[in-house]
């Protein structure tokens, strides 16, 4: 017999919990949020604090429960995001789908491989959800306008990369010619690191020319340098100059959680999904 007790459908509960995880516009889905990025903040922190050994030899057992206890709740919120978004694979692809993920594995992996814990510190990269729970709007504009002229620049910076890579090989071989074993260049990749140290201007000293021949090609190299650095620097300077400046939200596509829409965006910019409804109080 079909039970007749009132309660919420699933999908309700699921629309709930999608809203205050995944929402930052709501008084519950904010509270959320800034919980849970105390307890980033303090998983963070333990993990650190664990690496010291004054520290670990007293507060150990201490850290790692710590440590164990934050990774449960992250384990369980990730769950719920899955269980909650729409489309969960397209969450769980996405960049904070796999860093939620990266997040909570090392604890897992550590009872394999010792050690591996403390790369937890990963889930420092989820604070970048603070410019979209405390509506920091114009930061999250800043944001996207970055990653607007990375994009728009990524052909030239390719190119440009190319480049350096062939110079790089080039003089990596002169070097092994003109410098030889005698001098620390034992290979042609060994002469390319020492390219690559000095067309970057690192200049960590492992390897150093001797013969006038070998030092004038790294002068050259060097004053090369100096001119390469300020190539990527102007592609992407212009092509931020050349970028849009719209006044966005913080709302995000329950298709591919692209964020950064709008004001008057009805559809998403990368999908084309229908956009949720812009909240009451999201305007900054």
């Amino acid at each position: 017999m079909k039970s007749e007790l009132p309660g919420p459908e699933p999908a309700a509960w699921r629309e709930w919990i999608r809203v205050v995880i995944f929402e930052a516009d709501t008084t519950g889905g904010k509270l959320f949020d800034v919980l849970l990025l105390v307890a980033i903040l303090a998983s963070v922190i333990a993990v650190m604090l664990e690496s010291v050994d004054s520290i670990a030899n007293t507060w150990g057992y201490t850290l790692r429960t710590a440590e164990w206890v934050f990774t449960l709740l992250f384990t369980v919120e990730y769950v719920l995001r899955l269980v909650s978004f729409p489309r969960p694979l397209r969450y769980a692809f996405s960049f904070f789908g796999w860093v939620d993920l990266l997040s909570i594995l090392p604890s897992y992996l550590s009872l394999l491989i010792p050690g591996t814990h403390s790369m937890l510190v990963i889930r420092a990269l989820r604070l970048l959800r603070i410019f979209r729970v405390f509506k920091l709007g114009r930061f999250l504009g800043e944001a996207t306008l970055i990653m607007t002229a990375l994009r728009a620049s990524r052909a030239k910076v390719t190119v440009f990369l190319g480049t350096v890579v062939i110079i790089v090989v080039i003089v990596g071989a002169m070097m092994y010619l003109v410098e030889g074993e005698a001098s620390g260049f034992t290979s042609i990749p060994r002469s390319m690191y020492w390219a690559i140290v000095t067309i970057t201007t690192v200049g960590y000293g492992e390897i150093t020319p001797d013969t006038p021949l070998g030092q004038s090609i790294a002068a050259m190299l060097m004053i090369l340098g100096y001119g390469i650095i300020a190539v990527p620097t102007g592609i992407v300077t212009s092509e931020l100059l050349a970028a849009a400046r719209k006044p966005i939200t913080t709302r995000h596509c329950t298709s591919c959680l692209s964020e950064g829409h709008d004001y008057a965006a009805t559809f998403c910019k990368d999908c084309g999904e229908l956009l949720e409804p812009i909240a009451d109080g999201e305007l900054d």
